[in-house]
């Protein structure tokens, strides 16, 4: 193997190492902040799966320079490779898709939660006719307003982005996984 293909097998393992990693890691924990309702935490996941999908395309440039160098390009193992390669890229332009989706859906949910106090409403209890104790007064959004089903409805649409992601994210593992095996394997 030549100086120059030593270098493009390490310029692969590099993007390997530094971006499959921390792609991988960033869709598998959105779900959880997706869960807990941390708004802040599943944006930065969004830009960190984005910016190092990006950089997942050096694998694939590399990969396919280094086939093509050593003469394996035409290789089944490398095609199915780069095939499985661009299938796990467009699952990850899903995930992207889902996590602005539930970035959304949390915003909302955020913004429905926080009722100005003008349309709180004083609504007083019944007096018991017994006791003659003084009402009770409890705030409740005005009748007018409809934020408990907005609300339910943005918590169902971040819990279904939140289970897509999941999902997709375990299938891009798995081919990241088939992926390495056909690379070690030959």
């Amino acid at each position: 193997m030549s100086f120059s293909q030593k270098l493009v097998l390490w310029l692969h393992v590099a993007f390997v190492a530094f971006t499959i990693g921390p792609v991988t890691l960033a869709i598998m924990s959105t779900p959880r902040y997706i869960r807990q309702r941390d708004v802040r935490i599943v944006r930065y996941l969004n830009r960190i799966t984005f910016i190092f999908a990006l950089g997942t395309l050096g694998v694939l440039i590399a990969g396919l320079a280094l086939a093509s160098m050593i003469s394996m390009a035409g290789k089944p193992w490398v095609i199915v490779s780069a095939t499985l390669f661009i299938v796990a890229l467009l699952l990850i332009g899903l995930i992207l898709r889902d996590q602005r989706k539930a970035i959304k859906a949390l915003d909302d949910a955020v913004t429905e939660a926080a009722v100005p106090a003008a349309a709180m409403v004083a609504v007083a209890d019944t007096q018991d006719s017994a006791g003659g104790e003084p009402a009770e007064t409890h705030l409740s959004p005005a009748p007018d307003t409809d934020t408990d089903t907005d609300t339910a409805i943005a918590s169902h649409v971040a819990n279904v982005e939140r289970g897509r992601i999941a999902m997709m994210g375990g299938v891009v593992s798995l081919i990241w996984l088939v992926i390495l095996v056909l690379m070690v394997w030959h």
